[in-house]
């Protein structure tokens, strides 16, 4: 119980806007807005996509909801959020319950086709639009053997449409993270990200330059590490951009890279509360310096 008590207490107590000092230089934080809402099955957020200059956002959970919102800013800063909510039709004729729980990852693409990443049964699935019936992507061969609750966690598409996917852990500290793409119909890994320390990935973009970003976090007993690392497009040239102290925020699973109107690169961050009293959704937003 006593566990339980001071977990609460870190958790609920006030987000700190610093990042480590050696990596600060990488990023400058805007700001962190906890988001509340009397939406039925609202919390438990995974994934993030940002689009129209950071006006608008696809929200997911992993409980199957979709949220699509608006956000309201004051000198680019979210100081409100307008959303509407829609389960994802995922549930097919000849699939069972558990084939729609767990999604975690979310892709958009340009055309407005939806990508989704789930756990519960290691796969991702299409969608036309936000409002489509879900169909199967083919899976690569090592998507069946993944460790329960720990599988596609992040999922993201390049400029050409590729999509990527990489699970939550890689089954030992000591093994990098394989990162899958889809191209052509076809699952390969192209190549490996370094696993370093205990962090685990729980969310991935592009930018427009085709480098690649990992959201990763680290749960330590009473709270959460989160940190994010950058890749070029071939998982070369590994930067740090920030990592925080623990409690800084909460337990951030979702990342979306975007421009602003005026060109400028800005990172988009959102917490998953676990459905917990004593947690919170929280969207936490940088400005990617370089």
């Amino acid at each position: 119980m006593l566990k339980w008590i001071i977990a609460a207490l870190v958790l609920a107590a006030p987000a700190r806007a610093d990042v480590s000092a050696n990596d600060s230089q990488n990023v400058t934080f805007l700001g962190s807005y906890t988001w509340q809402s009397d939406m039925p099955g609202f919390g438990g957020m995974s994934g993030i996509e940002v689009f129209d200059s950071g006006q608008s956002f696809y929200a997911l959970n992993d409980r199957g909801l979709l949220l699509q919102g608006h956000f309201t800013r004051d000198q680019g800063i979210v100081k409100d959020i307008t959303a509407s909510s829609m389960l994802l039709s995922s549930k097919m004729p000849d699939l069972g319950l558990r084939l729609q729980i767990d999604s975690e990852g979310i892709a958009l693409r340009p055309d407005g086709r939806v990508f989704i990443s789930f756990e519960g049964e290691h796969r991702v699935w299409t969608y036309s639009d936000a409002n489509d019936i879900g169909t199967w992507l083919p899976q690569h061969a090592e998507f069946q053997n993944m460790q329960h609750n720990s599988s596609l966690e992040a999922l993201a598409l390049d400029s050409s449409g590729d999509i990527y996917t990489i699970p939550e852990r890689s089954g030992r500290e000591t093994r990098p993270f394989p990162v899958y793409r889809y191209h052509g119909g076809t699952w390969t890994i192209p190549f490996h990200l370094p696993r370093r320390g205990k962090f685990l990935v729980t969310g991935a973009d592009f930018d427009p330059d085709g480098r690649l970003y990992i959201l990763e976090r680290d749960f330590v007993g009473f709270g959460f590490r989160s940190r994010v690392r950058r890749f070029d497009e071939n998982g070369q040239n590994e930067e740090t951009l920030f990592e925080t102290w623990v409690g800084t925020y909460d337990n951030l699973e979702g990342i979306s890279i975007w421009q602003d109107s005026e060109g400028q690169l800005k990172m988009t961050l959102i917490s998953d509360d676990n459905f917990r009293a004593f947690q919170r959704t929280q969207i936490v937003e940088y400005q990617i310096n370089s």
